[in-house]
């Protein structure tokens, strides 16, 4: 069984609105400023992003990698934040 991070329960504890990028589990500072410099700067666009992939976990990862250079924790982080969101909100 797999433990989620606080940052991972508060996001999906409630509905996006617009918070920014950095409040996705395992988007820090660093990739945070990644995505944003290539367009990328609210949850909600890394989520439209997620749903064109159309919520494929490897794609996903693939293309958080290539963006921004995420490595294989953070892209799970953020992988299972968007994931559980949808269970919870879509």
């Amino acid at each position: 069984m797999s433990s989620t991070s606080q940052k991972h329960k508060d996001f999906v504890a409630e509905p996006m609105g617009e918070k920014p990028v950095m409040a996705l589990a395992g988007i820090g500072e660093v990739l945070g400023k990644r995505l944003e410099d290539k367009g990328f700067d609210k949850a909600y666009v890394v989520l439209g992003q997620f749903l064109v992939l159309k919520k494929d976990e490897e794609l996903f990862r693939d293309w958080l990698k290539d963006t921004c250079s995420a490595n294989v924790k953070q892209q799970g982080d953020c992988y299972g934040c968007l994931k559980e969101w949808c269970d919870a909100f879509l």
